[in-house]
């Protein structure tokens, strides 16, 4: 198991990650109960939420992007930078046609918390530097 990350992703056992730079940690799990499932991100005592299809599709968009993306993680109320995971996880040509993050004045910061939890599911590379990291996908189908 990779130091970066532990838990099952359940409510009661969530993944313990940390954010790209490895400077703060924070809890996600996946919420089956809700309509739609969502993932719950526990950040000190914050709490965000995104649609839990984002997995699947941020791994389908860097599947077929076939390169590093920069993350370029943003709050909601400021503008993702253009080319980035943030500004796709927003952005009307996305699979759900806008935001992924569910939490009015919390939408943003897709970037900064989902890619470490697809790290440790193995779905992504991620660079850990101490700014401007990068993802890119791991072909799961051999």
């Amino acid at each position: 198991m990779d130091e970066n990350w532990s838990g099952a992703g359940t409510k009661d056992d969530p993944w313990n990650l940390r954010t790209p730079p490895l400077s703060s940690a924070f809890t996600i799990y996946r919420d089956e109960e809700s309509d739609p499932p969502l993932l719950v991100c526990q950040v000190g005592s914050t709490k965000l939420t995104y649609l839990a299809r984002a997995v699947d599709d941020l791994h389908d968009m860097l599947l077929a992007h076939g390169d590093w993306m920069p993350l370029g993680a943003a709050d909601e109320q400021k503008d993702a930078a253009p080319g980035t995971v943030e500004a796709w996880g927003r952005s009307p040509e996305n699979p759900v046609g806008g935001w992924y993050g569910q939490r009015k004045g919390y939408r943003g910061r897709f970037g900064m918390y989902v890619p470490p939890l697809m790290e440790a599911l193995g779905l992504v590379e991620l660079e850990h530097n101490p700014r401007n990291n990068r993802v890119r996908a791991i072909d799961q189908r051999g």
